[in-house]
């Protein structure tokens, strides 16, 4: 059994949010409470997405499914993997070294959040080569170039994070493991490469195609709206300002992008000063880590919320189950009944 289930030589479990701590639980109760509770949003909410993407076609019309798909499938691994601090925190014994499960899961947290964060910058690159290049959209976007894409994504996330077994620790400060908060150190030098390597880059491909596909959308929506009033007014009949007609759909991949950056820059903030020995808070790093990692939750609501396919998909998955459910009671209650009959034959 690692060292962080053990607990300290006070005989406590080590716990980072020792809030209203109760001598007579014997494990971190307020931290298994928050990792938990988010496990199960984050692997219930993205299977319902997954099985939603599949029930529903038309959703698949768009090339940025591929890319919601991949979030989903990435945002899944990353609840399954809470699945390793909760039991830590719940003293279930650890066949391998306290430092190895640390960095282990260190290391796939980095790389499936990675992996989300390069998704939502091609997804608004597709957005910008859709709206800048409509006409020649489908030859530059196919599916085979799609694949390849996703693919590069997942083995650049996987190189980028791969020194931080000897350079120092990656994008992950949960420290709910003794050894991650006292002997694995952040590198001043390895987030300065991180933050060239990935951050900064998706995050200037975010702002950059976003401002001109508002930019675009809105010189459109006054086009058209010009075009209505001039001819409306030959007519003599009043026009409706029309919106671009790819802005809606810009703005639901907006959401989704502003929403992982505001939940992730509290913890992007904090890396960035403990790396540089400026602030180091262990209650201030579970907060800002966990948090981050409840994007993934959180992409799950806004699709749903803002996707008008997305939610006749979502209807129409619930409708066949409890179909499903209603076949399965009936065909339930007929083979009781039947059984009842036979039952009563025998007596006869």
């Amino acid at each position: 059994m690692n060292s962080s289930l053990v607990g300290n030589q006070s005989g406590r479990p080590f716990c980072l949010l020792a809030i209203s701590y109760l001598e007579t639980i014997n494990f971190c109760l307020l931290e298994v409470v928050i990792i938990v509770f988010l496990m199960v949003l984050i692997i219930s909410g993205n299977i319902i997405v997954i099985f939603v993407f599949h029930c529903a076609p038309l959703l698949n019309h768009h090339t940025t499914s591929y890319f919601i798909q991949t979030m989903a499938y990435a945002d899944l691994l990353v609840g399954v993997s809470c699945l390793v601090p909760s039991l830590s925190l719940l003293h279930y014994p650890i066949v391998l070294s306290e430092s190895l499960v640390c960095q282990i899961f260190g290391y796939v947290v980095s790389v499936l959040k990675s992996v989300s964060m390069a998704s939502l910058a091609c997804i608004s690159i597709d957005r910008y080569i859709a709206i800048t290049k409509p006409l020649t959209y489908n030859t530059l976007v196919t599916p085979w170039r799609l694949r390849i894409c996703i693919l590069t994504i997942w083995v650049y996330s996987c190189l980028v994070f791969l020194p931080s077994f000897h350079w120092g620790k990656p994008g992950y400060h949960g420290d709910v493991f003794q050894w991650c908060a006292n002997s694995w150190n952040t590198d001043a030098y390895f987030t300065l490469f991180i933050v060239v390597m990935l951050y900064a880059p998706a995050a200037f491909i975010v702002c950059f195609t976003y401002f001109n596909i508002f930019r675009i959308c809105q010189q459109h929506t006054k086009e058209i709206n010009e075009r209505r009033v001039r001819f409306s007014s030959q007519d003599g009949e009043a026009g409706e300002a029309q919106p671009c007609p790819d802005k809606r759909y810009a703005m639901v991949l907006f959401r989704i992008t502003s929403v992982f950056y505001i939940l992730w820059l509290p913890y992007i903030i904090y890396f960035l000063l403990e790396s540089s020995n400026v602030y180091s808070n262990r209650v201030a790093s579970f907060l800002t880590t966990w948090l981050a990692i409840s994007n993934s939750f959180c992409n799950c609501v806004i699709y749903s919320l803002s996707n008008s396919v997305f939610q006749k998909g979502l209807k129409r998955l619930s409708g066949a189950i409890c179909a499903s459910c209603a076949r399965q009671r009936v065909a339930k209650d007929s083979s009781t009944s039947r059984s009842k009959r036979s039952s009563n034959g025998c007596h006869v």
